[in-house]
């Protein structure tokens, strides 16, 4: 790399700084530092939900999976562009009315908490250490994909660049909260794009396809099973990829755009946008890994790591100033997401645990000053975590994306729709979703069939039967005269 890839990628750290520089706001409470006050435009909602969605699996994970086994891993595509619509269809505007029709609940813990009038505080706890635990499995995938790819590139030492990305992520996000992390999502969701689509393109036309060679043709010379979507795949196989897409439901970092949004009534229009851009996108990804495999195989160059495929064509194929841009694409997609899932981290450690329980009154200014702080030790853990896994990228954020899919999803729907589900119902559902992940992973099972389906399943029989069940022991958790949900279930059903 020569000193235009070096200016192109402090160019784009500089604008990083300087959108958490611009947001910062010394007067901000809780509300405005973690959501904004709810004034996310359309737009912005749809790329900061796409790009805090799309980490470095994305350019990294997904590219190297196809260079690896090929079209077998198209059922992930699938599954998550049909998830991620069913999310906006099903979820996004109930739970946007229903947050604020909860007490203007600005976090997950506090809605579950408010929607089932939880004097227990255990709904709370729960939840609270759910997002903690997986959030920061989640982080340090982030932290590993940073690492690699300034390994790759700069050909510095893994911990070096996992501490660079950790450090322009945290001050962002430390000083601008939530807006910073929307305007830069916004900024990084574009640039993420048009690499996406710009590098199988150039690929595309660097491979060698004269006379009677036809890219199909190539790729089938190579390896016969490259292009075989059922390539060693077995029904529950493809059953457990698909189901990626029931992830949608419960990751806290992509609903809390779906609360943020001004209007319920924008959701459409973020829709069509979100789930444009997230088709093309991973069509991007997905093309990379093929024509990667053509283009290496051809010029008989071996690729010692699959998930460096997209970045080493860009490192080939582009100019050093556009290889500049394609590393800042890169690192798009890790920080957008790390970003987020600390902001959420941070959220649940300050409104969850400690304003919860702390009788005392605290100031604005310092509650923000608490959530500042749980961003850096979130952070400086998940970190800590990246240098002991052995995992890939794909693998870790696999392993969260189900723990939150199991845990939180069922629990939200059946939340949004049915009026007789039960704090216990809910409380039942997180538990046994998540552990079912834990004890799937734990016991091998996931080499047959995705953790994240069996949890979603027993998540949501736990919660049909304990709400069932308990129904009486539930109201024993309330007053005597206090109001059921059903007054606020009715709002929703209202204003929807």
């Amino acid at each position: 790399m020569d000193f235009s890839s070096y200016l192109a990628i402090a160019f784009y750290f500089g604008i990083l700084l300087f959108i958490g520089w611009y947001s910062y706001n010394k007067t901000a409470n809780m509300s405005e530092y973690l959501l904004d006050n709810r004034q996310l435009g359309p737009v912005a909602t749809a790329l900061s939900a796409g790009a805090s969605d799309m980490s470095g699996w994305m350019l990294l994970g997904l590219p190297g999976a196809l260079y690896a086994t090929g079209l077998a891993n198209i059922w992930i595509v699938i599954g998550l562009c049909v998830g991620a619509y069913c999310n906006y269809l099903f979820l996004a505007k109930r739970i946007r009315v229903y947050t604020e029709v909860a007490s203007d609940s600005i976090t997950i813990p506090d809605f579950l908490e408010n929607r089932f009038k939880d004097r227990t505080k255990i709904l709370r706890i729960i939840s609270g250490l759910i997002i903690l635990i997986f959030f920061t499995i989640y982080v340090s995938s982030g932290i590993i994909a940073g690492g690699k790819s300034f390994e790759s590139f700069f050909n510095l030492p893994f911990s070096l660049g996992a501490f660079i990305t950790l450090f322009i992520v945290v001050f962002y996000t430390f000083f601008g909260g939530f807006k910073a992390v929307c305007i830069t999502d916004v900024f990084q969701g574009t640039l993420m794009f048009f690499v996406l689509i710009a590098i199988p393109v150039v690929a595309y036309f660097n491979i060698d396809l004269s006379g009677n060679k036809t890219f199909i043709t190539e790729i089938t010379s190579l390896s016969k099973d490259h292009l075989n979507i059922f390539a060693n795949q077995s029904f529950l196989g493809i059953l457990g990829l698909l189901a990626w897409g029931l992830g949608y439901f419960g990751q806290p970092h992509i609903i809390v755009r779906f609360m943020a949004i001004r209007s319920s009534k924008e959701l459409a229009l973020a829709r069509k946008i979100g789930i444009g851009w997230m088709t093309l996108g991973l069509l991007g990804a997905l093309m990379s890994g093929l024509i990667g495999y053509v283009y290496f195989n051809q010029n008989n160059m071996a690729l010692k790591d699959p998930e460096l495929v997209f970045l080493k064509l860009g490192e080939i194929l582009f100019h050093p100033f556009f290889v500049g841009i394609i590393l800042s694409a890169v690192l798009s997609a890790i920080m957008s997401t790390v970003s987020s899932q600390l902001l959420v981290s941070a959220s649940s450690i300050t409104k969850d645990f400690i304003l919860a329980f702390y009788k005392k009154e605290i100031s604005a200014d310092k509650q923000v000053i608490i959530g500042r702080c749980a961003v850096v030790g979130v952070a400086l853990i998940a970190t800590a975590l990246a240098f002991l896994s052995s995992d890939t990228v794909l693998g870790v954020v696999g392993n969260a994306w189900a723990g939150f899919g199991a845990s939180f999803g069922p629990v939200l729907l059946f939340s949004l729709y049915w009026r007789k589900m039960s704090a216990l119902g809910a409380l039942a559902g997180m538990i046994v979703g998540g552990a079912t992940v834990i004890l799937w992973i734990t016991l091998g099972l996931n080499s047959y069939i995705y953790e994240l389906l069996p949890g979603f399943i027993a998540s949501s029989i736990s919660i049909v039967v304990v709400s069932i069940w308990g129904d009486a022991i539930d109201k024993m958790t309330r007053e005597p005269n206090e109001n059921t949900i059903s007054d606020e279930f009715d709002k929703m059903k209202t204003r929807l």
